[in-house]
């Protein structure tokens, strides 16, 4: 039997070849009883896709006034997948032509293609390809997303790798929790829920107005790319914030303010900045981590009440406070992190703790101005990276030796027959030529018969130890570190060392950050001395009402140090 009209089953279907040339043959007729049949002028499929801006809204049979008006056409934006260059992003603008003598859009994300972590296509045949709902349900949607957009541009390809998500997760959103966490505590402790006014930023320590110029800089930029459809660059931008200036920095710079003491104005001005800080990155963030951001924003302002939305969506977006921004304070502490992080790193080549004080860094000022600048925060440094004393010394001559070497990449396409003459006087630089190189950026160098121009980012400049110091470069900058270690420094850095073990002993034993302790420790001749001298600082450090030496201390916890071991007996007090 033929194919029988009016059964649909499989079977019956197998009957009948509905492609051409067959379907011409068969002719439908109409409930008039007139004869159909396949329409031979076709058009590409795709261009049904191209009329969507029109049939989403059921154009023109209704909301026509919104269509002519141009209130919901063109698109200020569309996204789709570069596959589609020639398919929906071009019939979506041909109909718009046609029809409208419009475009269809405004402007268009071409989203690259996800890849293995090795460039490879994914594929389940060889088994590379990620389970998306498994991995969200491991990870979280926000980290994953943050993770997809700050990785690498929309229109690039990615080299998608699940470690990358659990960076992203650990990294900024455990930081960012952890920020919180800090704050929420200390707040729930003093009962701060931002009833009081604002302290004037007159008023404010220089540490909470640079943070504040920070975060205000940060609104502007993040606003920017987001209007430029730049999501990789805000998500960065928020990540470096989060991470090295509101964590790393201003939170570990003002720990103590936070801790007990009275409800002062320096206190109040430490939250209300902190607060604000949260809140505005709860928003900026919001568009790439909506859910995450959303209860934190929520969580905010249900203790303050400084909003009433029902989700931080429905809030509106920060906008940059100009007035706040100070750039000059902003290189100040630019330039008090990039002394800080060089001589901890010097610290770490070592292997002293930060615990450990130091006596001296000694700083070769290439101007005034970078003397100003690292005079400024000289403090702050000092006590951040833990040493007595910061000495300028003018230029390096006599105290550092400099030396240049080429950067045969760059140099060697600029100069070409010239570069092994150039090398030659670039080895013979003197101390004063190489200081004129860092401080103009430039140097005209003379080879014999010419003359040529010498850039600094064509060279790596750098400073060579020196007995009993330790020598780091960073562009303009040099730093050279003190690392003789005197009896005096020792004692400090026990003293140091003994409030950390016993500050870890409080949270391991559950101890409120408020309640007060008796310590007993035994003794040992290569620590009796830093206790006595210390005492008074070690009690104030770790709430403890008495700190006493004893021959033996029972049921103590041991304290492992490098080349000894100690026994203290932590108590709380009643």
């Amino acid at each position: 039997m033929g194919f029988v009209p009016g059964e649909y089953n499989a079977d019956n279907y197998e009957k009948i070849d509905l492609h051409r040339p067959y379907v011409d043959d068969i002719i439908l007729v109409s409930k008039e009883g007139k004869p159909m049949k396949r329409e031979t002028d076709l058009i590409d499929v795709w261009f049904d896709s191209g009329a969507m801006p029109y049939a989403q809204i059921h154009y023109p049979f209704e909301n026509k006034e919104l269509l002519d008006s141009h209130e919901v056409y063109p698109a200020d934006f569309i996204a789709e997948g570069v596959d589609q260059t020639r398919g929906w992003f071009f019939t979506l603008h041909a109909i718009a032509t046609m029809v409208f003598d419009s475009v269809s859009y405004k402007a268009v994300i071409s989203n690259g293609l996800v890849l293995d972590k090795n460039g490879n296509k994914m594929s389940k045949r060889l088994g590379n390809a990620v389970d998306p709902f498994s991995t969200i349900e491991k990870y979280g949607s926000d980290p994953l997303r943050w993770y997809m957009i700050t990785n690498s541009s929309p229109w690039d390809n990615l080299k998608f790798d699940v470690e990358g998500i659990e960076e992203v997760r650990r990294k900024f959103f455990g930081t960012l929790y952890n920020t919180y966490s800090f704050f929420a505590l200390y707040a729930n402790v003093d009962g701060f829920e931002y009833e009081e006014a604002e302290i004037p930023m007159s008023e404010r320590p220089e540490i909470d107005r640079w943070i504040l110029s920070v975060l205000n800089s940060l609104v502007k930029e993040v606003d920017t790319c987001y209007n430029e459809y730049e999501p990789t660059k805000a998500g960065r931008l928020i990540s470096d914030f989060v991470n090295d200036n509101l964590s790393n920095w201003y939170v570990r710079l003002n720990r103590k303010r936070f801790w007990g003491g009275e409800y002062s104005q320096d206190k109040l001005s430490a939250y209300q900045t902190l607060y604000t800080c949260l809140e505005t990155v709860a928003k900026l963030m919001a568009p790439i981590a909506p859910f995450y951001a959303d209860r934190l924003y929520m969580d905010l302002i249900s203790a303050t009440g400084r909003d009433h939305v029902g989700s931080i969506h429905l809030a509106k977006f920060p906008e940059c406070n100009a007035s706040l921004i100070d750039k000059q304070l902003e290189v100040r502490m630019q330039m008090a992190q990039d002394v800080t992080s060089m001589v901890l790193a010097l610290r770490r080549k070592v292997n002293i703790k930060v615990r450990q004080p130091l006596q001296c860094i000694m700083i070769p000022v290439v101007d005034e101005e970078q003397k100003a600048h690292v005079e400024a925060v000289k403090a702050l440094i000092m006590n951040e990276v833990n040493v007595k004393e910061i000495k300028f010394v003018d230029g390096a001559a006599g105290v550092l030796v400099k030396k240049v070497k080429c950067d045969f990449k760059k140099l060697g396409p600029k100069f070409g027959k010239q570069m092994k003459a150039v090398a030659a006087g670039v080895n013979e630089l003197s101390q004063e030529a190489i200081a004129e190189l860092e401080k103009n950026g430039k140097y005209t160098l003379n080879l014999g018969n010419e003359e040529v121009v010498l850039e600094a980012v064509d060279v790596e400049i750098f400073s060579e130890d020196i007995p009993g110091w330790l020598v780091a470069n960073e562009g303009k900058l040099t730093v050279a570190l003190e690392v003789t270690v005197t009896e005096e420094l020792r004692r400090e850095g026990i003293a140091r060392e003994l409030v950390n073990r016993i500050q870890n002993i409080r949270k391991s034993s559950g101890f409120e950050i408020t309640d007060k302790i008796r310590i007993v420790l035994s003794k040992n001749q290569q620590t009796d001395d830093a206790v006595n001298e210390y005492n008074t600082y070690i009690c104030n450090q770790v709430l403890g009402t008495s700190l006493k030496l004893a021959d033996k201390v029972e049921d103590g916890t041991e304290l492992n140090f490098d080349d000894f071991s100690l026994y203290v007996s932590v108590i709380k007090e009643l």
